[in-house]
């Protein structure tokens, strides 16, 4: 093993998550069928192919981040994400969840409870190079600990990261 790859595995197992090949997970969540179609109508909802984007649903201590860029760069694909991104953030702040219901074609787990205390949370869209995220803050431990169950779900229906 190269002592490059070496440090990879020991810095990604140090932080509690395993080294992940995207390519690999990638061909694996290809061959699951609720996958696809979880994939089929997020490219409907989002405007972007899910399949060249890369999904990132990273909890943090005051609440998380949803991020979605374009594998390469593709003007047009960022743009779409980041006016999506927008609209997500607005909706989400006003409880309206039904996207990622509809994406999903179930109620999301932690939408019921960010609903409730939408007064609590605040969303806010902000530009990545080849993207954009949604970060979420909330001082209410309920709160948080629903936005934690919400990017959990999301992370494992997109077979999806999140950053360290």
């Amino acid at each position: 093993m190269s002592r490059y790859l070496f440090l990879i595995l020991v810095v990604a197992c140090s932080r509690g998550e395993p080294a992940v090949d995207e390519s690999a997970r990638r061909a694996d969540a290809a061959t699951d069928s609720t996958f696809a179609a979880v994939q089929s109508r997020g490219a409907v909802a989002m405007g972007v192919d899910q399949y060249t984007s890369t999904h990132h649903f990273t909890p943090t201590d005051d609440g998380g981040i949803i991020e979605l860029q374009r594998d390469t760069l593709d003007a047009a694909g960022v743009a779409q994400i980041r006016d999506h991104m927008r609209q997500i953030a607005g909706a989400f702040a006003n409880g309206d969840f039904s996207l990622p219901g509809m994406v999903h074609n179930q109620v999301v787990p932690g939408t019921e409870v960010m609903r409730e205390r939408r007064s609590a949370i605040t969303y806010t869209a902000e530009e990545l190079p080849r993207g954009a995220q949604v970060r979420i803050r909330s001082t209410d431990s309920v709160a948080v600990a629903a936005i934690h169950t919400f990017l959990q779900f999301q992370r494992q229906d997109h077979h999806a990261g999140m950053r360290h």
